[in-house]
């Protein structure tokens, strides 16, 4: 009898077991973000607390890759909800996207929605110069007043740029100089600026990692990332040059093979809702809803004077970065 009893209990553990293990794998849910170690830390935190009995992952992939891996893998893709991606990026996905038709898209500014509805705004993210003010100091240098002061060859090897091939932030930079001057002077510039160039980091957030790590010296890069070293106690600078901040338009987005699963779609409504104005309130403070305004952020520049980024579209932009050949 003992014997039948604890054939049935392991029976039961068992059956238990496997129960719990299905669960789990159904309420898997893959997020590919390419935001900031920060934000992503916020992002998964609220993720977790909220939805305790789900499997989150929120693995952070390169702007370019997110594109190339979801158009490439299409319905055998691990992704299920793209997070933080470039608006370019997200038309190139479009066909591997959901329209997004049960969401609330009249909540966010009209000029940010995309017609399609394959995508939620999440971000303005805006770019700045951006230098460690101590290693200017102990290197005697001055600091730079508009771009043609970066050719200068005191400045050599200690500048760090994301690359407009495989970062939205390095993009803008290079879409907003080819609006302002011209294509062909923007690219003689850039070719002289490579000789100052310490590395084209692969991230948009490259620059001021390698800036509060001692590697360079000034950055091309993200305000809110420098904004949130500035609050973490780094010595760091910003700076903005007569063209003004570069900027670009990041979203939210389903995969249209995970749009049938109601897990995903209660993820994203949460994320695209609840923790972007959580985003909006402590790293990005530029309007995206009509009725969530955020008053300031510590360290924020004001008046920020936002640069031409016209004609940013997804055709120029891969006309571009084909023709970028420095990095």
């Amino acid at each position: 009898m003992k014997k039948f009893v604890s054939i049935v209990l392991l029976l039961a553990m068992c059956l238990t077991l496997f129960s719990a293990c299905g669960k789990t794998e159904s309420k898997k849910i893959v997020i590919w973000t390419s935001g900031e170690d920060y934000k992503n830390e916020a992002y998964l935190q609220g993720l977790q607390e909220k939805f305790p009995d789900y499997d989150i992952t929120l693995e952070y992939v390169s702007s370019s890759t997110i594109a190339a891996k979801v158009i490439e893998e299409g319905e055998n893709c691990s992704c299920d909800i793209i997070c933080s991606e470039e608006y370019g990026y997200l038309d190139k996905c479009g066909d591997n996207l959901a329209t997004l038709d049960s969401f609330d898209f009249s909540i966010f500014l009209d000029e940010l929605v995309p017609e399609s509805h394959k995508y939620t705004p999440e971000v303005k993210n805006g770019g700045c110069i951006i230098v460690n003010n101590k290693l200017l100091k102990d290197k005697n240098l001055p600091v730079p007043k508009c771009y043609d002061d970066l050719l200068d060859a005191k400045y050599e090897g200690l500048i760090s740029m994301p690359s407009p091939t495989s970062s939205g932030t390095g993009y803008m930079f290079l879409r907003q100089l080819t609006n302002e001057w011209g294509e062909d002077k923007a690219f003689t510039y850039f070719e002289g600026l490579t000789k100052n160039i310490l590395q084209y980091t692969e991230s948009g957030s490259g620059p001021v990692n390698a800036l509060v790590q001692g590697e360079a010296v000034i950055g091309l890069g993200m305000t809110s990332q420098a904004v949130t070293e500035i609050n973490e106690g780094v010595d760091l600078g910003i700076v903005f040059f007569d063209e003004g901040s570069p900027y670009s338009m990041y979203g939210n987005a389903v995969l249209a093979k995970s749009a049938n699963r109601p897990e995903v779609m209660e993820v994203f409504e949460f994320l695209a809702t609840d923790l972007c104005k959580a985003n909006n309130e402590k790293f990005f403070p530029d309007q995206i809803f009509k009725d969530f305004v955020v008053e300031s952020i510590e360290n924020w520049p004001t008046d920020v004077n936002y640069g031409d980024m016209s004609n940013d579209t997804l055709a120029e932009k891969e006309r571009l970065q084909a023709r970028w050949t420095f990095s």
